[in-house]
């Protein structure tokens, strides 16, 4: 998560036209990751990763979309989501084969 494009990295993190790169903001390890927006029209974005070890020794992963600003509406909130939903839940997943 907070180097997902290093040398030998599983790609997963396949950034659109309107997206940009995140930088990291903040990383604990092993619990926690803090991404800059992806959207330049939404600057002040942040994207939380809150990981936890799980019983039979893999990762569970949380991630959340905080914004700074005024709740967007909802139309906006659900591309949001979806994309984010598709970047983690299913690329980066995939990406591990699963």
């Amino acid at each position: 998560m907070t180097n997902p494009y290093r040398p030998g990295a599983r790609p997963w993190l396949e950034l659109r036209s309107d997206e940009t790169k995140p930088r990291v903001l903040e990383a604990v390890e092993p619990v926690l990751v803090v991404w800059s927006s992806l959207w330049p029209t939404r600057p002040d974005d942040l994207i939380r990763f809150d990981l936890r070890t799980i019983d039979d020794g893999g990762c569970a992963l949380r991630w959340t979309l905080l914004t700074a600003a005024e709740q967007p509406d909802e139309q906006t909130v659900g591309r949001l989501r979806y994309r984010l939903n598709y970047l983690v839940n299913a690329q980066l997943r995939f990406s591990f084969g699963q």
